[in-house]
């Protein structure tokens, strides 16, 4: 198996055991959907202006809905895992190192959303409670490797869309996709080569997202919300989240 494949399925482990481990906690997944409920609701405040305008508005439809929201994609990862090989024979190369990368976001998020939900008191998640469980997780480096393989999913995504057969190419793999138990995998591929190639160049929308999620990011681990330190007031991160 290729490289990227053995990532998928490295990376769909991680998220399995993620999803074990808070099964065994009670309360704890009802924390963990609390949470992504919170950063769905964030995103959209975050992008509010993407997600109304007529060039961005599917493109920032689908980050939320694929990669930022609440939904429940265990039925995605099983096909995913249980299929690689089909995938790895059925797709280019650079399409299955795309879902490399969406794989490997999708376990780095997984983890992180874990961790902060252990620091979560109950179901229901506010701006304080998110911004708390966020310094009291830490891991700076983790969060910039997310932002950065935010971006690298956005960037591979627009240069598979530069590619002029393999929106066609996708479109005939509809039926050996199906045949090959790939339903899941191929509407999220077909769904993210339309959104980007509608959207006509995703340079400027790849800038917005990264400098926001820096930003956004900064105040966070930056705000002093028990008013010890000079100069780290509060008010600026809570003003970024909803």
């Amino acid at each position: 198996m290729s490289a990227a494949g053995e990532s998928i399925l490295a990376s769909l482990a991680v998220v399995a055991a993620e999803r074990a481990r808070r099964a065994n906690v009670a309360g704890f997944a009802t924390r963990v959907a609390a949470l992504k409920g919170f950063q769905q609701r964030r995103f959209s405040h975050t992008y509010a202006d993407l997600l109304a305008s007529a060039r961005y508005g599917a493109v920032a439809r689908f980050f939320l809905d694929e990669l930022y929201g609440p939904n429940d994609f265990t039925r995605r990862d099983a096909q995913f895992a249980r299929m690689v090989p089909a995938m790895v024979r059925l797709f280019t190369s650079d399409v299955v190192e795309t879902v490399a990368t969406v794989s490997g976001l999708h376990a780095l998020t997984e983890t992180l959303d874990t961790a902060m939900a252990e620091h979560l008191d109950g179901d229901g998640v506010g701006a304080i409670d998110y911004v708390r469980a966020w310094q009291a997780v830490g891991r700076p480096a983790e969060r910039e490797r997310q932002i950065a393989m935010t971006v690298d999913v956005a960037e591979r995504l627009d240069r598979l869309v530069r590619k002029p057969l393999l929106g066609s190419g996708l479109r005939l793999m509809r039926g050996p996709a199906r045949a090959a138990g790939l339903t899941e995998l191929h509407r999220f591929l077909e769904s993210g080569f339309e959104t980007f190639r509608e959207m006509k160049g995703a340079s400027e929308f790849i800038a917005m997202v990264t400098t926001r999620e820096h930003a956004l990011a900064a105040a966070l681990f930056g705000a002093d919300l028990d008013g010890a330190s000079v100069g780290r007031s509060p008010e600026h991160a809570l003003a970024l989240l909803p």
